[in-house]
């Protein structure tokens, strides 16, 4: 299963048309378009399931991201994403809870990924402490060969020092300088059309389990 050229040639037209007037005469075709990304996102939450089942009971409508954007505090006031995407993960797009992204943007942009992006401090310090205190386990995970084969070096934000509360001595004090902990890489346009696209993000979010096991493992309590 692959990612439809409805997709493709409407977010295409779209990121050369972004505004409300296109997309209204082109309403129907974001509709299809749509409709073609949630059966592909349906198909992907069934097959993760296999190996993840906290995400069994998901649809592809729980995930799936709006397309209009919230432009109040941006420079860029285009009304529309460029792109579809998907977050599945235990209580769907809004969820807290590490899970899989997947982010389709035929601009070359398209990939897939996932951890937790952006958490809140209570969060983010549970996850620090948690590598603090099984640090082997999770060098184990991320500095697997297969692992960093699939998604080379963690993405986001780092700080300059030892985050407030740990011990500036900790000897992997990179490891939990990180803002977020999410891992990713890009996917190309021929690749998101290759028949066997659905096949191959399912092997690399097989890959990326692990690490979303030990990250909502620290998030356990709260």
């Amino acid at each position: 299963m692959k990612i439809e050229n409805e997709i493709t040639n409407f977010l295409t037209d779209l990121a050369n048309n972004n505004n409300r007037d296109w997309f209204a005469k082109n309403k129907e075709r974001y509709n299809v378009a749509l409709a073609k990304f949630s059966d592909f996102v349906d198909s992907l939450i069934n097959s993760i399931s296999v190996f993840d089942n906290s995400v069994q009971n998901l649809q592809a409508k729980d995930t799936i991201f709006r397309i209009y954007k919230d432009v109040r505090f941006s420079k860029d006031k285009s009304p529309y994403k460029n792109h579809f995407g998907a977050y599945i993960a235990n209580g769907g797009r809004k969820s807290n809870k590490a899970g899989y992204y997947i982010h389709i943007e035929p601009s070359g942009q398209s990939f897939l990924g996932g951890g937790i992006h952006c958490p809140q401090p209570k969060e983010l310090k549970a996850i620090r402490q948690e590598i603090v205190y099984n640090t082997d386990k999770y060098k184990n995970i991320i500095f697997n060969s297969e692992f960093n084969r699939e998604f080379g070096n963690q993405m986001g934000d780092k700080l300059k020092s030892a985050p407030r509360g740990f011990d500036k001595d900790f000897k992997d004090l990179d490891l939990i300088k990180y803002k977020e902990y999410t891992f990713g890489k890009l996917i190309s346009n021929n690749e998101i059309m290759d028949d066997k696209f659905l096949e191959k993000a399912v092997a690399t979010f097989k890959i990326l389990k692990p690490c979303n096991t030990f990250l909502n493992d620290a998030l356990f309590e709260l």
